[in-house]
């Protein structure tokens, strides 16, 4: 996966995902709201097939890049707690 910084501020990022659909995005977003520390979370995509979504992100004093990497690690262990409960399914 190619992640590229289109802005980076004390508190604000900007980043482009590069070939890939705005769903995993989606989910970040929704993860980052999880967080008291965020201000602004939301990703733009001008068009679906031709464009790259890009996330935004905005802290009150945290750096984004913590944040980001917080709301990740959440998203993966929600993940491999779903896979497990399912794994248990018979």
């Amino acid at each position: 996966m190619e992640i590229k910084v289109v802005e980076s501020e004390k508190n604000r990022i900007k980043l482009e995902f590069v070939a890939k659909s705005h769903t995993l995005v989606n989910a970040i977003v929704k993860e980052l709201w999880n967080d008291k520390e965020t201000v602004i979370a939301g990703y733009n995509l001008k068009h679906p097939q031709v464009d790259n979504p890009v996330l935004i992100l905005e802290t009150k004093t945290k750096v984004p890049k913590k944040v980001l990497l917080d709301a990740i690690s959440r998203l993966e262990k929600g993940t491999k707690e779903f896979a497990s409960a399912f794994k248990k399914l018979k």
